[in-house]
C-alpha cells in the first residue's frame, strides 16, 4: 500500500493505536499486535492495561534484565530473545515491547530491574543480543525507553538536565549502537522531558540523531500515554501514538494539515513507515494461536539463571554445601520466591521453581524450614515468634541457607525507592540467625541495590531477580553442580549516600539536574577512590583463575586484546575477562577506566585458554563538544584486563592514533589554543611581536601560562590598539583556510 491511495484523514488514523495493543488496519492493510516483553511476552486477552494490573496469557518468564545482566554472557540474551519471539508468534503478538537499555542512574532508581547496566557497554551488548534474537524469527523489537529515562518520580513530566557530552556519551550510546548494529523495527520515545523538551516532540531526538545520524528507518512510537501534543509529536517524528486516544486526536493530525500547521510530509512519511511495519509483520500473523515448547524454554531459564547468580562473598569455602549434612532453610522468599519484577513486564509464568522444593531434591539429609519474616505489611504475626523459630531452625542444622530481600511492593515500576537497606525484619532476622549459626549462606532477591555491608555472612550469593526457574539455579549454585560465574552490572556502594546521584536524585518541581555528569556508577567510585562494598564487574567461583601474557595491538579497526587464562583450581569453570581502558594525559575530563569489551570463556580444572577479544575503534571515542561528535584522542591507553573494574590482574600500555581533526580558531579562540595551531602561532607572533619588545623566547613558557587563557579578541586592549580586531580577524581567516586545505 502506498500512502499516496490515503488521504489526509487515513493517514492520520493510520498513526495511532486502534486500541491498547493494536495498530489500525486500513484497507487491505491489516492491524497488527504488541505488547509488554523484555523478560517474557505479557499478552492481555481481557481487560488492558500498561501496569501488569490484569492478567495475561501463560509465558515463560526469563530473568528480567537486572539478572541477564549478570551472566555477562549476550549469547543468552540472544537465545532468551529468540525465545521469546517464538512465544511472541505462537500469541499472535507482531512486536515485543524491549529490550529497556537505559542506564541505572541511581540505585533508587524504580525501574532498574528492567535495566542492564550502569554501563552503556554492557547495556548495548545485552541489548544488540536480545534485539537479534528476537527479529531473528520475524517479531519486531522496540528499544525502549528513548531517551534518558532514568527515573520514575514524576516520570511523565520530569526534565532531565543533561549536558551536551554526558547525553551522548553516557545516555545515548547503547541506543545507538543497538540501532546501528541489530536494526530494531521500533524504538520507543520515553515520558519525560530532555532538557526541557519532552522525547515525545524533540526533532533533534527522534529526527536528528535517531534517523539522520544513526540511520533509523524503522517505526518510533510512543511510550504508553506519553503524548501530550500530538501535532508536535508527528512534527518532530513521532510514527504512532499509543495507546488510542480517541478520534479527536486524529482529526487534529488531519486539521494541522489542512491548515498549515503541520508539514503534510511529516505525516506522510509516518503513515509510510507504519505501512512498512505492517507489510513487513503480516506474512507471519497466525490464523489462531500456536504452540511453542514450554520445556525448553523452562530449561533455558534455568541456565540463565545459574549463570546470572553472583557469587559476592565465600568465606573459607563455606559453599557449595555438602548435600549430607543437616539444612536449615529460613526466609519466607525460598518459599514465595521474588523472581520478577512489578508493573508492565509482569509475566504470567507457565511455570515457577520453588527453591526451598528445588533444595529439597538436591539434599541427601534433613531440610527444616522457618519463614522467619513476612513481606506483607498488613501481617499482624509476632515478630520476635517468626524469629525465635529461625534461630531454633538454625541452631539444629550444620549449615543455614537464609533467603532475603525485597518484594513488589516496595519496588516496583511507578515509583523509586527511598533507601537501599533490607527491611529492618530482615535484619534483625540475620543478625540472630548468624549468631546462633555462622555456617549461614545468604541469598538474596532483588531487582535494585541492595546495602550488604550490614550482613556479616560468611557467604552470600546475589540473585537479583532470576525468572521462573530461579529457585532451581539458587539449589544448583548452593550444592555446587553449577559453579558461580555470575558478575555484578553495578556497583554495590558501602551506603546510599556514596552514590554519585545522591545528591541530584531524584530532583524537584519537575525538574532533576544531573550533576554527576560522565561519573557514574564504577566511573565515580574509581574517580573518587571511595570504597565499595563490591565493585562493578565482582564475581567470585568454586575454583581459582590466573592471567597471564597480556598482548595489546593496534589496528585499523581498534585494538586486539590477547592473554591467557589459566584454572588453577579443581573445578571446571567459566570466567569472565573484562577489558577496560583509560588514557594517560587527555585533554578532555575522563574516567579512570571504562569498560570497552568482554568475553566469557569456559576452562576446565587444570587447563588454560588463550582469549582474543577485539575492541572495536569507536568505543574509545568521546564526545567532543566543539565539533559536536565522537572522536577518539590520540595517546597512551593503558588496557587494564582483570576480573572487575577493581580486579585487574594485567595491563599494557598501547598507543593509540586520534582522528585529525581541525577546530576553526575564532576571536573568541584563547591565546593557548591559538598558539597551540603551528600556522596560529605564527600568526600571532607576527602580529603582536613588535607591541612586547622586551620579551624573549626564555619569557615565553612563564608568559603562556599567564595569559593564555585570554581571548585574541581582547589583544586590542592589552596592545592598546596595536593589534587591531581587523587584522586579527584576518589572520584567523587565512590560519582557518590553510588547515582546511592541508586536509
Amino acid at each position: 500500500m502506498a500512502t499516496s491511495s490515503l488521504s489526509t484523514a487515513e493517514q492520520a488514523r493510520l498513526t495511532s493505536g486502534k486500541n491498547f495493543w493494536q495498530t489500525k488496519s486500513e484497507g487491505d492493510l491489516p492491524s497488527i499486535a504488541m505488547t509488554d516483553g523484555p523478560s517474557g511476552l505479557r499478552k492481555q486477552e481481557g481487560s488492558s492495561d500498561a501496569l501488569g494490573l490484569s492478567e495475561s496469557v501463560p509465558a515463560t518468564c526469563f530473568p528480567p534484565a537486572v539478572g541477564l545482566s549478570q551472566t555477562w554472557n549476550p549469547d543468552l540474551a540472544d537465545r532468551i530473545g529468540k525465545a521469546i519471539g517464538t512465544e511472541a508468534l505462537a500469541r499472535q503478538v507482531s512486536v515485543v515491547l524491549g529490550p529497556g537499555i537505559n542506564l541505572k542512574r541511581s540505585p533508587l532508581g524504580g525501574r532498574n530491574f528492567e535495566y542492564y547496566s550502569e554501563d552503556p557497554f554492557l547495556s548495548a551488548a545485552f541489548g544488540e543480543a536480545w534485539v537479534r534474537g528476537v527479529q531473528s524469527v520475524d517479531v519486531g523489537a522496540s528499544l525502549k525507553h528513548f531517551a534518558a529515562n532514568n527515573q520514575e518520580t514524576d516520570r511523565m513530566r520530569v526534565s532531565a538536565a543533561i549536558d551536551e557530552r554526558t547525553l551522548h556519551e553516557l545516555y545515548l550510546r547503547a541506543f545507538g549502537h543497538i540501532v546501528r548494529t541489530a536494526r530494531p523495527w521500533t524504538v520507543m520515545c520515553s515520558y519525560n522531558r530532555i532538557n526541557g523538551v519532552h522525547a515525545s516532540e524533540s526533532r533533534e531526538l527522534l529526527t536528528g540523531i535517531l534517523r539522520d545520524t544513526w540511520g533509523f528507518d524503522g517505526v518510533v512510537v510512543s511510550d504508553w500515554g506519553a503524548v501530550v501534543d500530538r501535532v508536535r509529536s508527528v512534527a518532530a517524528g513521532l510514527d504512532l501514538m499509543m495507546p488510542f486516544g480517541g478520534d479527536e486526536l486524529d482529526d487534529d493530525v488531519a486539521a494541522a494539515v489542512d491548515d498549515g500547521r503541520l508539514d503534510p510530509q511529516a505525516l506522510q512519511e509516518s503513515a509510510d513507515r507504519m505501512i512498512a511495519l505492517v507489510e513487513r509483520a503480516a506474512p507471519h500473523i497466525r490464523s489462531e494461536n500456536g504452540t511453542f515448547d514450554v520445556d525448553a524454554h523452562h530449561s533455558l531459564a534455568r541456565e540463565a539463571a545459574a549463570q546470572a547468580i553472583v557469587l559476592l562473598r565465600n568465606d573459607d569455602d563455606l559453599l557449595p554445601f555438602d548435600s549430607s549434612e543437616k539444612l536449615a532453610v529460613i526466609g519466607t522468599m525460598a518459599a514465595q520466591p521474588r523472581y520478577q519484577g512489578g508493573g508492565s513486564s509482569k509475566v504470567n509464568a507457565t511455570k515457577v521453581d520453588i527453591p526451598l522444593d528445588e533444595i529439597k531434591r538436591h539434599a541427601d539429609s534433613e531440610v527444616v524450614y522457618a519463614a522467619g519474616y513476612t513481606t506483607d505489611d498488613n501481617d499482624s504475626q509476632n515478630r520476635s515468634d517468626l524469629i525465635s523459630d529461625a534461630v531454633a531452625a538454625a541452631r539444629s542444622a550444620t549449615n543455614v541457607v537464609l533467603f532475603l530481600g525485597l518484594a513488589e511492593h516496595q519496588e516496583s515500576e511507578g515509583f523509586d525507592r527511598t533507601t537501599i537497606d533490607l527491611p529492618s525484619d530482615q535484619l534483625e532476622l540475620a543478625g540472630a540467625v548468624l549468631a546462633a549459626n555462622p555456617r549461614t549462606a545468604v541469598v538474596l532477591s532483588r531487582g535494585g541495590v541492595l546495602r550488604v555491608a550490614p550482613l556479616l555472612a560468611p557467604a552470600i550469593l546475589d540473585g537479583a531477580l532470576l525468572g521462573q526457574a530461579g529457585g532451581g539455579a539458587i539449589a544448583d549454585v548452593l550444592f555446587g553442580s553449577v559453579n558461580p560465574s555470575g558478575r555484578l552490572s553495578e556497583t554495590i556502594p558501602l551506603r546510599l549516600e556514596d552514590n554519585p546521584s545522591y545528591l541530584n536524585f531524584p530532583g524537584e518541581f519537575q525538574h532533576v539536574t544531573y550533576g554527576e555528569g560522565l561519573f557514574i556508577g564504577y566511573r565515580w567510585y574509581d574517580a573518587r577512590k571511595m570504597n565499595v562494598s563490591y565493585p562493578f564487574g565482582h564475581g567470585l567461583s568454586y575454583t581459582d583463575f590466573d592471567y597471564r601474557d597480556l598482548s595489546v595491538t593496534e589496528n585499523a579497526d581498534g585494538l586486539t586484546v590477547e592473554v591467557t587464562v589459566a584454572n588453577v583450581g579443581k573445578v571446571d569453570g567459566r570466567e569472565v575477562v573484562q577489558v577496560y581502558s583509560g588514557i594517560e594525559t587527555s585533554s578532555v575530563s575522563r574516567p579512570v577506566r571504562e569498560l570497552k569489551a568482554f568475553a566469557s570463556v569456559d576452562v576446565k580444572a587444570g587447563d588454560e585458554q588463550r582469549v582474543t577479544i577485539s575492541v572495536p575503534r569507536d568505543v574509545l571515542a568521546y564526545w567532543d563538544v566543539r565539533v559536536h561528535d565522537f572522536l577518539v584522542e590520540g595517546g597512551t591507553y593503558r588496557i587494564d584486563v582483570g576480573a572487575s573494574s577493581r580486579d585487574i590482574r594485567v595491563h599494557a600500555d598501547v598507543e593509540v592514533k586520534g582522528d585529525e581533526i581541525s577546530v576553526p580558531l575564532t576571536t573568541n579562540s584563547t591565546i593557548a589554543e591559538v598558539v597551540s595551531v603551528p600556522s596560529g602561532k605564527d600568526a600571532l607572533t607576527e602580529l603582536v611581536k613588535s607591541s612586547f619588545p622586551d620579551v624573549t623566547e626564555a619569557d615565553g613558557p612563564g608568559l603562556l601560562a599567564m595569559i593564555g587563557s585570554v581571548p585574541v579578541d581582547r589583544l586590542p586592549e592589552f596592545t592598546t590598539g596595536a593589534v587591531t580586531k581587523k587584522a586579527l580577524a584576518e589572520k584567523l581567516d587565512a590560519v582557518n583556510a590553510g588547515n582546511s586545505s592541508a586536509q
